[in-house]
């Protein structure tokens, strides 16, 4: 965890307020570099996902102002990390030059205010680690295209109707018996309730698939059609005779 230390008193102590692992402040006036552009390289200790980095900035840029140190500062540094690490070196710059921080190595790692404090950021602010984890979302696009679907590769089925004709329709082998149906219910007017298709002595579903059948482009399927028998015709009244009645005596 970074940290910061206090300035220099000249009192009888003869040293600097000492602060997280005993760093020393530094007088005014000291050797002042620009900013690299060249960002650490570093290697974690075990592999970090792109989360476990977050949160561990986040978690010392929230504890950062704790130390003696000025929370502007702070804010600056973190201003400048950010925009360092995406690239923009002229604006972290500009940054650390508009919060009159000095850098006596050209690198935030350590740093002083005007007053002398001394700060420190950690390698993982400035720099993600080289055995960084990608974590992608679902929700994002992904780079690699879909394949596409295969072209549709249709051939001339011939079924044979129980009544000795025979008729061609347009197929593929992923279409099911369900769809061929209505194509022949469309093309000879037969209703597919009306249809029970046979192929090598079985029954095919309406989900049965042509490639599920192992058919090839050049068999017959058979094709029953169970036409409704025509309604009978009502029987018609007879009129009954009336007996003759006999003369009365």
């Amino acid at each position: 965890m970074g940290g910061c230390v206090g300035r220099e008193r000249g009192d009888s102590l003869g040293q600097g307020s000492s602060r997280a692992g005993g760093r020393t402040g530094r007088k005014r006036g000291g050797r002042n570099e620009p900013l690299r552009k060249e960002r650490p390289k570093w290697k974690s200790d075990y592999p970090m996902t792109e989360g476990q980095l977050r949160s561990k900035r986040d978690e010392f840029w929230d504890t950062a102002p704790a130390f003696e140190g000025r929370k502007e500062i702070w804010d600056a540094l973190k201003a400048a990390a950010v925009a360092l690490e995406a690239s923009d070196h002229e604006l972290a710059q500009a940054i650390v030059d508009g919060a009159s921080i000095t850098l006596p190595h050209g690198t935030l790692n350590e740093c002083y205010d005007e007053l002398g404090n001394r700060y420190q950021l950690p390698v993982y602010c400035l720099a993600p680690p080289l055995n960084l984890i990608s974590e992608r979302s679902d929700e994002e696009p992904s780079d690699t295209p879909e394949p596409l679907a295969p072209p549709r590769k249709e051939f001339s089925l011939k079924v044979r109707l129980s009544t000795g004709r025979d008729v061609r329709l347009s197929a593929s082998m992923s279409d099911p018996i369900g769809h061929l149906k209505k194509q022949l219910q469309a093309q000879e007017d037969i209703e597919a309730a009306h249809q029970r298709w046979f192929f090598s002595g079985k029954l095919l579903t309406d989900k049965t698939r042509l490639q599920d059948t192992k058919i090839q482009k050049d068999y017959v399927i058979q094709v029953i059609v169970n036409q409704l028998p025509a309604p009978a015709p009502a029987p018609t009244a007879t009129p009954t005779a009336t007996p003759p009645t006999s003369p009365s005596n």
